[in-house]
């Protein structure tokens, strides 16, 4: 149960602040990374990050960048301060203030490899120079091979084994893969690699528009190192106890 709640990342895939607070008020501390996608940032914002932050958990920006190289660089770079907040205090025996920065919540952000090389190496030079700005540590950049939306095939394999190799060469921490590739990426670039799954469904549980599931079992066996899950625990009348029975 230990090793799934390191690895869980709930979804917070809702549409406003007060049910995004209310989910993060009833899960933590058992839960203490969430997903931020496109739905919740766009209805509100910095603010939820900030919410999440001052709970004391951490966050997963799912937001995808693909632009060209110098807009994911400066869209990278304010999600890796984002609702960072800086405390200055008068110290006695010096006539300045001292700044202390309070690490920002977001560990952890998305691209999407489809940008290409150029783009995903801009992505991680934004976080990388704003966290040395910051003196904090760089939050992971991971890139989206395919969405687990998209039915298996003949290419699949390959098309994320090649998307992962380019993730690799531009620097990026990891990838965004379902769990039925997991094994090939993990034996390909070994243990450092981050791997991050969604699509993680309770054994008996439908698939909904997900093509490519897997059960935690499944994917921790497989060795994934974040499990992503949403609506199993989200559209459930209690919320709490579906997590419970999921960890168990």
């Amino acid at each position: 149960m230990q090793e799934l709640k390191d690895k869980l990342i709930v979804a917070l895939d809702v549409d406003t602040l007060k049910r995004a607070e209310r989910l993060v008020n009833t899960l933590y501390p058992t839960v203490k990374l969430f997903k931020v996608g496109s739905q919740l940032f766009t209805a509100c914002g910095p603010e939820v990050v900030r919410m999440i932050g001052k709970k004391g958990a951490k966050v997963f920006l799912d937001l995808k960048w693909n632009d060209i190289p110098n807009t994911v660089f400066q869209s990278v770079s304010v999600g890796t301060g984002l609702a960072c907040e800086l405390v200055f205090s008068n110290t006695p025996s010096i006539e300045y203030s001292v700044r202390e920065v309070v690490i920002p919540p977001v560990f952890m952000m998305t691209v999407h490899i489809g940008g290409g090389k150029a783009m995903l190496e801009a992505a991680v030079r934004g976080a990388t120079e704003k966290a040395k700005e910051l003196i904090i540590s760089k939050p992971f950049i991971v890139g989206v091979t395919r969405l687990t939306s998209d039915k298996n095939d003949k290419n699949t394999m390959g098309e994320v084994l090649k998307a992962a190799m380019l993730a690799k060469d531009a620097g990026l921490d990891g990838v965004v893969c379902s769990a039925l590739e997991v094994t090939m990426i993990r034996k390909e670039f070994g243990k450092s690699f981050l791997i991050v799954t969604p699509g993680i469904r309770p054994k008996g549980y439908p698939s909904n528009d997900q093509a490519r599931v897997a059960t935690p079992e499944e994917a921790i066996a497989a060795g994934a190192d974040f499990l992503v899950v949403g609506r199993p625990i989200l559209e459930a009348k209690n919320p709490l106890l579906a997590l419970e029975e999921l960890l168990a």
